[in-house]
């Protein structure tokens, strides 16, 4: 059977698992246990009662066991029961743990026979039990009966998955011998979970209610229908001996009786019945964990080394000592001073790699969004044409000019310098509101003292909001500044002789040649504009420079498919679409010609709006702007006028250029993140000192009061199982596994539409009894992961697990005719891609 050591391990695991428990499957350890499964009235029940002498389960026709019973067995001097939701309560009376049993089914689970995968514990000590560790699951049943779900049959193979999935797991799969074995539902459970038999033992019932003349010799033999680990056959009391209330113990001598006396099964008669069932899981048991001790023993010391630095300040905290709290608020501020100066300032600790976040964000907006902001203030040409002309026949009034009038050049310049406040708002709000978020980030950290958290936030929100109506008036100043004086002297303002020149086509080249052909940004974009039949919209890998936008075939940018220059290319805004997801930009030739192959615009998808301000603002870097309304010049009658319009045009261009320049070097320098960086570390605690609260201040939540003590108990437990697991001998002696058999009798089950689906989700996706999945959610996690050909889970019948999925009325005719002219694999392949690109569908399964 094994040294002390490992009979010592079966009540470990059961406290732990008590432990675990109450606090929660946070540790995500999967006790080793043994599972029963099987049909209604296969007698689980009463292989269970034989084991403990008693008669203690809930009987009743139809659906008895509705949640999962994990019974701890433990061999002790005394007779009682314990209850884990009825802490220090001990039943003596059985009779007493069946209603127990009943209530708590009946307070989670209502009177209407529904069913619920939340466990109940019950611990069991007794001196004529062997330590067990068994979960005692629902019946498999085919029809729903009174007001259960019609769905009831998938609720309960669903329950029974998320226990039998497990590799710490072994499966009792108990089957009635009066009925056909190959059919058996526990035994195709088992299989589709545990492929090679190694945790799956078979339990033959009911041996004696076989027809004359049969006998189930060749199974239990294992020669017929094999098994790795062979058959037990047992004989439970029938339903007349349990109505007149015949002893386990006189049944069990009865079923000792019947294996010595029947002619075909007295040869094994020694190694059937109950006492030799129980003895044979207690050590498949023990061998089990034995087997999993090495994996078990390293889970336990990751999760303990995880929870020893908190559990040891834990151990040492007092709430109401005055100094503690104290302590604990200067801890509380410099560490909230030192998360807000790295998520600002930056730093190599703990990288964000998901997103962008705190000063990553505010330098996105310096150097992308407000650039943009200032390129989208060129008026419309028309409208700013009209403006200069209307100017400079006002200014000369009724005599006619001889020459261009500074004056209007001035009045236009000063317009476009007042227009700056707008964007200069914007970007302060928008600085402003990064902050604020910035310091929630921070603060959330302080959960475990509400009312610090509250005040903390209140008191640097009300900074934010103080500095940031000072940065509004250094910037009114900015602008107010350029309007007082228009230097026209100016080393980089062009002046009234080089006005007639193309100045921007001049700094364009000018800033090519500077830049020569550096990247300025690459990423992925889909070309959003290319019809179906010559391959419709596909993503490629974008590299843009100072002088082509190129793309690849993906990111490792060997497959290059064309290149663009940016010569006389512009940007053009494209409306989102009403049922596309994608943010669209479009980019295009001021020449008229094709962009691209036989294509006038480029049209470029983009996942986000902050991608699509982000990929506008690299392009305007690289000197593409945005499409400017091409103008017919109104019919002059002056010549001179027209000349005169376009001479201050181009001056107000070489003007404005030098004040966005100017605005855009001024306005980081202007903004408020240093100050508040510095409140925070050096008035903060001042300003909560002077709240005179500061005892109150530092009372902790509900929940991280009950969160310490759970970090306690969960680190106690873990501990007292590391301790106990490490005396035990990895030398102890085993009962081999038996020898693989052909097990392909076993064929998964027709009728079962998810039993592939729910193994398939459980093996890739964590789950816990406590929270089951629906089987419409276990259909959407699954969809993504289905090989698309030759899958051996997919052999009931399509029409109506389509009928199961989803409603008729909901599905496009198109995944019809794919489930009635192709397979059901490539059904299902059609279905997981409808499901990608109708999102909606989804939901609604869901």
């Amino acid at each position: 059977m094994g040294n002390r050591g490992m009979e010592e391990l079966i009540p470990l695991v059961n406290r732990l698992q008590d432990a675990l428990s109450s606090v929660g499957e946070s540790c995500s350890l999967h006790l080793p246990q043994i599972a029963v499964v099987g049909g209604q009235s296969a007698g689980k029940s009463s292989v269970l009662e034989n084991f403990v002498g008693r008669d203690f389960l809930p009987r009743g026709s139809g659906i008895v066991t509705r949640r999962p019973l994990i019974l701890q067995l433990l061999s002790g001097n005394t007779e009682y029961g314990e209850f884990l939701h009825c802490k220090g309560k001990k039943f003596t009376d059985f009779d007493d743990i069946r209603k127990e049993i009943e209530a708590e089914t009946h307070r989670l689970t209502g009177s209407n026979k529904g069913i619920s995968s939340v466990p109940i514990h019950l611990r069991i000590y007794s001196p004529h039990v062997l330590n067990l560790t068994l979960v005692d699951l629902p019946g498999i049943t085919k029809v729903p009966v009174g007001d259960q779900p019609a769905d009831i049959e998938y609720q309960i193979r669903d329950m029974i998955m998320q226990f039998i999935c497990k590799e710490n797991c072994l499966i009792l799969a108990v089957t009635p011998a009066n009925t056909d074995l190959a059919n058996s539902d526990a035994l195709k459970l088992a299989k589709d979970v545990d492929p090679q038999g190694q945790r799956t033992i078979g339990v033959i019932t009911k041996l004696d209610l076989m027809d004359k003349g049969t006998n189930a010799r060749e199974i239990l033999e294992n020669r017929l229908l094999p098994l790795r680990r062979g058959y037990i056959g047992v004989v439970n009391r029938s339903q007349k001996d349990i109505d007149g209330k015949k002893d386990i113990k006189a049944a069990l001598l009865a079923e000792q009786k019947f294996f010595l006396s029947h002619p075909a099964y007295k040869h094994m008669a020694e190694s059937m019945g109950t006492p030799y069932l129980q003895r044979t899981l207690n050590q498949q048991l023990t061998n089990h964990i034995r087997d999993t001790l090495p994996a078990f023993r390293s889970l336990l010391q990751s999760q303990l080394l995880s929870l020893n630095k908190e559990a040891e300040e834990y151990k040492q905290y007092s709430p109401d000592d005055p100094a503690r709290r104290t302590k604990t608020l200067l801890q509380s501020v410099q560490h909230l001073a030192a998360d807000f100066e790295k998520l600002i300032e930056g730093s190599g600790d703990k990288v964000d790699t998901v997103s962008l976040s705190g000063g990553a964000r505010i330098n996105r907006i310096f150097h992308s969004h407000f650039p943009y902001e200032l390129i989208k203030l060129e008026s419309d040409e028309r409208k700013l044409r009209r403006e200069i002309n209307y100017a400079i026949r006002n200014i000369h009034g009724v005599r006619t000019g001889l020459f261009t009038p500074d004056m209007a050049f001035q009045a236009i310049v000063k317009k476009q310098i007042s227009r700056l406040e707008g964007p200069c708002m914007k970007f302060v709000d928008m600085v402003s509101q990064e902050l604020v978020t910035t310091v929630h980030q921070c603060i959330r950290k302080l959960s475990s003292f509400p009312k610090l958290q509250d005040e903390t936030e209140r008191i640097v929100t009300t900074e934010i909001q103080q500095q940031e109506s000072k940065c509004r008036e250094q910037v009114m100043l900015l602008i107010d500044i350029q309007l007082a004086y228009i230097n026209t002297k100016h080393e980089d303002f062009i002046g009234f002789s080089n006005a007639q020149q193309g100045f921007n086509q001049i700094n364009k080249k000018i800033v090519a040649r500077m830049a020569g052909n550096q990247v300025i940004r690459k990423g992925w974009l889909t070309i959003s504009n290319i019809g179906f039949m010559k391959g419709g919209a596909k993503g490629y890998w974008f590299i843009l420079t100072a002088e082509s936008l190129s793309w690849f075939k993906d990111d490792e940018e060997k497959e290059k498919k064309y290149m663009l220059p940016l010569d006389n290319l512009k940007l053009r805004d494209v409306e989102k679409g009403f049922m596309s997801s994608k943010f669209v930009f479009a980019i295009v030739n001021t020449e008229l010609r094709n962009v691209y192959k036989d294509y006038k615009s480029l049209e470029l998808a983009c996942n986000s709006q902050e991608e699509l301000d982000s990929w506008k603002a690299s392009l305007l870097q690289a000197g593409v702007y945005p499409e400017k309304v091409t103008v017919t010049l109104e019919n002059f009658t002056d010549p001179q006028l027209e000349r005169q319009v376009e001479t201050i045009r181009s001056l107000v261009d070489s003007y404005m250029s030098i004040i966005y320049k100017t605005i855009k070097d001024l306005m980081p320098k202007t903004i408020i993140p240093p100050t508040v960086k510095e409140f925070i570390s050096s008035e903060l605690l001042a300003q909560l000192y002077a709240l005179g609260e500061c005892s109150a201040l530092m009372d902790e939540s509900p929940e991280q009061q009950k969160y310490r003590e759970e970090v306690l108990r969960k680190h106690a437990a873990l501990k007292e199982a590391l301790a106990v697991v490490g005396k035990i001998s990895t030398s102890t002696c085993t009962t081999p596994m038996p020898p693989p058999v052909d097990s392909s009798w076993i064929q998964p089950s027709r009728d079962n539409r998810l039993s592939a689906l729910s193994s398939f989700h459980l093996s890739l996706c964590p789950s816990s009894p406590l929270f089951p999945l629906s089987p419409s959610m276990h259909l959407f996690y699954c969809l993504p992961q289905f090989p698309s050909c030759n899958n051996r889970y997919f052999p009931f019948s399509p029409f109506f697990f389509f009928l199961y999925i989803s409603p008729l009325s909901l599905v496009p005719p198109l995944l019809l005719a794919c489930l009635s002219f192709f397979s059901l694999p490539h059904f299902l392949c059609a279905l997981q891609w409808f499901f990608r690109f109708f999102p909606a569908y989804s939901l609604l399964l869901s």
